[in-house]
């Protein structure tokens, strides 16, 4: 999908504006809290401890009670240290639940019915790569050829909502499908049905879970995206969300596609002339600025898992949901979930891998052969060797003796 240099400014100027009014309702709602808290202050001789707020940087979304944004951190209050809990993290790859002519069974529902058991965490992520949209243009013309438009309506967020999810990224190259009224539906269906959302330009999505505060990033290598091609700027975004959060949780689609795009190259990855990102590079840079833990996919197949400086990077999770969407025969077909907590510092307590098979027309059920345990166990011996994740023949993780 391409955007000419007028749509692209366009998009662009949006954005700008939308930040500009953010920023004076900010500020206007600095001021009143300012002066109210003085008040408060001289009426009391004290003032009261700020509660957890919710604001941050630019594209901040507050999840799921409060979903507005706002572009300040100065109303986070201070850690004096870590903190003595433990959050759990469950994260899945690729979702797209349908596509013109193939709506989702029970509107959705079905597509999760077998493997929602599996959907439990704290925070529960997954990439939807579709629109939720009755509207919009498809970007496929009604003559091209191996072209994929994915959407199903906006009310399916319900089965999302329904399936255990909580924070949903939209960086990938499947959100614009249906353009800019598209995405908007989805953000509005996203947030109707009680869900976060990240990966949009300079978003940092705030979870607020008491007491570990966890802050979910999305990046992508299309323009409507975070992006993962420019490392440093991705970096940078973690630091801002580290002012914040305890735990950081950093999502991306990326990579190569396909049966043969299973393995991690060292370097740049491409697609159809597209650049897809230095996914070693990148990883590696979000961790060192903070990222606990990172979660790929856009290959549509497992890769390995890498221990780095203390922290798991899973290269990509593969398919996890789809509707006459995704190919699923092979390597495409093997999925799962993983579990991972952590502690208030990031630092790793327990990790697991929960197998899972695409059958069908692409819903997901527990797989009865563990496919996914051998899979990214040997391709992370593969291309990390002694930085590999251990992955237990149960599918428990650990990070290697010498890590």
């Amino acid at each position: 999908m391409g955007y000419s240099r007028q749509q692209l400014a366009a998009r662009r100027e949006r954005r700008r504006r939308r930040r500009r009014a953010r920023l004076r309702g900010i500020a206007l709602l600095a001021g009143i809290c300012f002066v109210a808290g003085l008040g408060a202050a001289l009426a009391f001789g004290r003032a009261e401890p700020a509660a957890d707020a919710t604001a941050a940087g630019p594209g901040t979304q507050a999840a799921p009670a409060a979903p507005a944004t706002s572009t300040t951190e100065a109303a986070a209050p201070a850690r004096e240290g870590p903190v003595d809990e433990t959050v759990t993290i469950a994260a899945v790859g690729d979702i797209a639940m349908g596509r013109d002519g193939f709506p989702p069974p029970g509107g959705g529902e079905g597509l999760f019915a077998q493997v929602r058991h599996l959907l439990e965490g704290d925070i529960v992520v997954g990439n939807l790569e579709q629109a939720l949209t009755e509207e919009g243009t498809s970007k496929c013309g009604k003559k091209a050829k191996n072209c994929f438009a994915f959407r199903t309506p906006p009310s399916t967020a319900e089965a999302l909502a329904g399936a255990g999810f909580t924070v949903l990224s939209l960086a990938n190259n499947h959100s614009y499908d249906y353009g800019q009224a598209g995405l908007d539906d989805s953000v509005a269906a996203l947030e109707a049905a009680a869900l976060a959302h990240t990966g949009l330009p300079d978003q940092v999505t705030r979870v607020r879970k008491q007491p570990v505060r966890v802050a979910v990033l999305g990046f992508g290598f299309y323009p409507t995206s975070a992006s993962l091609l420019d490392v440093e700027g991705a970096a940078q975004l973690v630091r801002e969300a580290d002012r914040w959060a305890d735990v950081i949780v950093v999502t991306f689609h990326g990579g190569a596609e396909g049966k043969d795009a299973t393995r991690v190259p060292r370097g740049p990855e491409t697609y159809l002339g597209e650049q897809r990102g230095d996914l070693r590079a990148f990883s590696h840079a979000v961790v060192d600025a903070g990222a606990d833990l990172v979660v790929g996919h856009g290959p549509h197949v497992l890769r390995g898992m890498e221990w780095w400086n203390d922290r798991l990077i899973a290269y990509s999770l593969g398919n996890f949901a789809g509707n006459h969407t995704f190919r699923i025969d092979g390597p495409g077909g093997v999925s799962g979930v993983l579990h991972v907590t952590v502690r208030g510092d990031g630092s790793w307590v327990k990790g697991d891998l929960a197998p899972v098979a695409l059958v069908g027309d692409g819903a997901a059920l527990p797989d009865p052969a563990e496919a996914a345990h051998g899979a990214v166990r040997e391709l992370s011996k593969q291309d990390f060797g002694r930085r590999a994740i251990q992955v237990s023949p149960t599918g428990e993780l650990s990070p290697p003796a010498n890590g």
